[in-house]
C-alpha cells in the first residue's frame, strides 16, 4: 500500500491511503489527547487533500470528540432539525433505526441515500467527525465519493455548461421526523430549502467541485422538468461511480473525518438485513455559503441558517 509519512517536532503523523482519489488512515495520534498545532494543521492538510481520513483505536467520549472537532472549527447543533444530546448538544446520536418493511420501497437506483449533509441549508456543514462505539461484526461499512474528482472527469464542453447552472436542494423535516422545538421556535416552519451553484469552489483549496447531493438536490433552475431530472440522474450516476469512492470497514474505536463540502456519503442498508446493533455519534462543523464559479453565493428559500455553537 502506497504511504505518504509527515513528522511533527512533537507527534509523527502517519497517512495511509486507501484509494487513488479518496480516504486515508491517520496512524499514531492519540484525538483525545492534547493535539500540538502542528499536528491539527498535518491533519487538516490531509483532509483537504483526501477529503475524508480514519483514525481507529480510539478512546473518545462525548466531551473529548467535541473538544477534538473544537480544533478545527465550530460545531453545530447536534443536528440543525432533530436537536442532540441532552448534556452534549453537539452531539448527535446516529443509531441503527429498524422499520418494518411494508412492500412501498422506492426503486433504488445507484444513486440511492447517497447524500451530502444539510445542503438544503444555505451554509451546509463544513465537516463532520463521526466515530463508531457500538460496531457490527460485518456491514454497516460507510463509503464516500470525491465530487472535486467527479467534476474533473467531465468533459470540458459539459462542465462549462454545469458552471453556470444553479439548483435546489430540499429537506422535508415534517416528512422525516418530528422537528426539535428549538428549530421550528427559530424557523416558524420545518421545511429547509436553498439553491446552490450546481459547482460550488471550494473555499480552502479552490478546486470546483459537482455539489450534486442526491438526497437533496430535486431540480435545476432554469431547465424543463424532464430535462432537469435527465441530467440529474447523469450527474448522479456519474458521481458515485467506484472509482472516485472509498468504502471503509468499521471497528470499535473507529473515527472518520469528512469534509462535506466536497464529498457525499452513503451507509448501505445492509445492516438492516442482521441483527447487529449498530450506534454511532457524530459531531458537525459550521461551514459558510457556498460560492459558484461565478462568485454568486447561495441563497436561502426557506428556513434559517445552521447556527454554530
Amino acid at each position: 500500500m502506497t504511504q505518504e509519512a509527515s513528522t511533527t517536532e512533537t507527534s509523527p503523523v502517519e497517512i495511509r491511503p486507501l484509494s487513488v482519489h479518496i480516504g486515508a488512515e491517520i496512524a499514531g495520534l492519540d484525538i483525545a489527547a492534547p493535539l500540538p498545532e502542528a499536528t491539527v494543521v498535518a491533519i487538516r492538510n490531509a483532509l483537504l487533500r483526501w477529503k475524508v481520513v480514519f483514525f481507529r483505536n480510539q478512546n473518545l467520549d462525548h466531551e473529548s470528540h467535541v473538544r477534538f472537532a473544537r480544533r478545527f472549527g465550530r460545531p453545530t447543533p447536534g443536528h440543525v432539525v432533530f436537536g442532540g444530546d441532552a448534556l452534549y448538544p453537539e452531539i448527535y446520536s446516529v443509531a441503527k433505526h429498524r422499520a418494518a418493511n411494508d412492500g412501498k420501497d422506492p426503486v433504488r437506483r445507484s444513486w440511492t441515500d447517497w447524500h451530502t449533509d444539510i445542503t438544503a441549508a444555505v451554509n451546509p456543514p463544513a465537516a463532520s467527525i463521526l466515530r463508531g462505539v457500538t460496531v457490527p461484526p460485518y456491514g454497516g461499512d460507510t463509503l464516500w465519493t470525491n465530487l472535486a474528482a467527479a467534476y474533473e472527469r467531465l468533459s470540458p464542453t459539459l462542465r462549462g455548461f454545469l458552471d453556470g447552472l444553479r439548483a435546489v436542494h430540499r429537506f422535508n423535516a415534517a416528512a422525516e421526523a418530528t422537528p426539535a422545538e428549538d428549530y421550528a421556535k427559530r424557523t416558524g416552519e420545518h421545511d429547509l430549502v436553498a439553491q446552490h451553484p450546481l459547482v460550488t469552489v471550494h473555499p480552502e483549496t479552490g478546486e470546483r467541485v459537482l455539489y450534486v447531493s442526491p438526497d437533496f438536490v430535486k431540480s435545476i433552475v432554469g431547465l424543463a422538468p424532464r430535462e432537469s431530472q435527465a441530467l440529474l440522474e447523469m450527474l448522479w450516476e456519474h458521481a458515485v461511480q467506484t472509482e472516485f469512492t472509498v468504502r471503509f470497514k468499521w471497528e470499535p474505536g473507529s473515527v472518520a473525518f469528512w469534509d462535506n463540502r466536497a464529498t457525499a456519503h452513503l451507509a448501505p442498508n445492509d445492516i438492516f438485513a442482521t441483527d447487529f446493533d449498530r450506534q454511532f455519534y457524530r459531531v458537525t462543523l459550521a461551514g459558510d455559503i457556498p460560492v459558484g464559479v461565478d462568485g454568486r453565493p447561495s441563497s436561502a428559500l426557506s428556513g434559517a441558517p445552521i447556527p454554530a455553537l
